[in-house]
């Protein structure tokens, strides 16, 4: 492993991502497409980029597992991975709990082990498809006992999609490692963090579960402040600070934090965001914390930074651009444009 392969973010509407997709396909060097789920159903998007490209991976970073079943993520991925000949990742991750409960109204509890159980449910019902076999998947959160040849797909030409697993603790890492083909790692995300927590609880899983001769990839997203000009990048700086102020703010991640020993960072920003302050976040990032957690700079400069800055430690790096960027400057700076 020397220096990653790199990958675009899609965050827009789906009636742009076509056009992004050809481009991104056309000019070559980038090797994936992803699309999170936030304001749009990220399966409606990809299917139009597969029926877009002919060689570009395109993948969910992340669809959200626990908004459905794993009988209709199960559906939605393996369409996918028909329109795209192969070319389909899924990726998944677990959100937080207000999330699941209050936004989506579906059930909560042991994520990491209900994330592992769940992957191990897909992965039932797709052989079930390719091979015809009966479906009797058993489990503590979900069952899948019936499925009539009405409903069935049938196999496919290729695999069955691939599935990686967002994680930041210790017991979704260990997920991760049990069960997926690959780890997202969260855009809160250090050199040292990578090396030093992640990438050890993901090794130590896979020893244990038998997997470490299995492929496997890690996907690191990284935080890249640019801009076309200078009040551009004074923009996407400030963006960058209150996402990192935002992520900083949320218990899950506090982890991160605390390996840096900047655990009142954590402290400072859950509360503010209890009291609705979300606008002073950014306020609490200063240069060194931004340092850590981003890349910053000039477009003609950010691209080889980016790539340089997991070198040796993941296989993949994904651009996050968290403030409003047009849909080629991820593109623009990783194909030198």
């Amino acid at each position: 492993m020397s220096r990653p392969a790199v990958d675009i973010a899609f965050h827009g509407g789906p009636e742009r991502i076509a056009e992004l997709a050809r481009e991104v396909e056309q000019r070559g060097g980038v090797r994936g497409l992803f699309v999170a789920e936030a304001a749009h159903d990220p399966f409606v998007a990809l299917a139009l980029a597969a029926t877009a490209t002919e060689r570009l991976e395109i993948g969910t970073s992340i669809a959200v597992a626990f908004a459905r079943t794993p009988m209709a993520m199960a559906y939605s991925a393996y369409d996918l991975q028909r329109l795209s000949h192969g070319r389909f990742v899924l990726g998944l991750g677990s959100q937080i709990k207000p999330h699941i409960v209050r936004r989506y109204g579906m059930p909560w509890s042991q994520p990491a082990a209900r994330m592992q159980e769940y992957v191990a449910a897909l992965r039932a019902i797709w052989h079930s498809w390719q091979t015809g076999d009966d479906l009797d998947f058993r489990g503590d959160f979900y069952e899948h006992t019936l499925m009539p040849p009405l409903f069935s797909p049938g196999p496919l030409e290729w695999p069955s999609p691939t599935v990686w697993l967002a994680a930041v603790g210790p017991r979704m890492l260990a997920a991760a490692g049990a069960v997926a083909d690959g780890l997202i790692c969260h855009p809160l995300l250090s050199r040292s963090y990578l090396a030093e927590v992640v990438t050890p609880a993901v090794t130590a899983s896979r020893a244990q579960h038998g997997r470490v001769s299995e492929p496997f990839e890690i996907s690191a997203l990284c935080m890249v402040a640019t801009g076309r000009t200078e009040e551009d990048l004074a923009a996407a700086v400030a963006g960058v600070r209150r996402q990192i102020g935002f992520y900083a703010s949320t218990p899950a991640y506090a982890p991160v934090l605390e390996h840096h020993g900047w655990s009142a960072l954590h402290t400072e920003a859950h509360t503010m965001t209890r009291a609705g302050r979300w606008d002073e976040l950014g306020d609490l990032v200063d240069d060194e914390v931004l340092a850590t957690f981003a890349v910053v700079g000039e477009l003609d400069s950010v691209g080889s930074a980016v790539r340089a800055r997991f070198a040796g430690l993941a296989d993949r790096v994904t651009t996050s651009m968290p403030y409003d960027a047009d849909d080629l400057l991820a593109l623009d700076l990783l194909t030198g444009r």
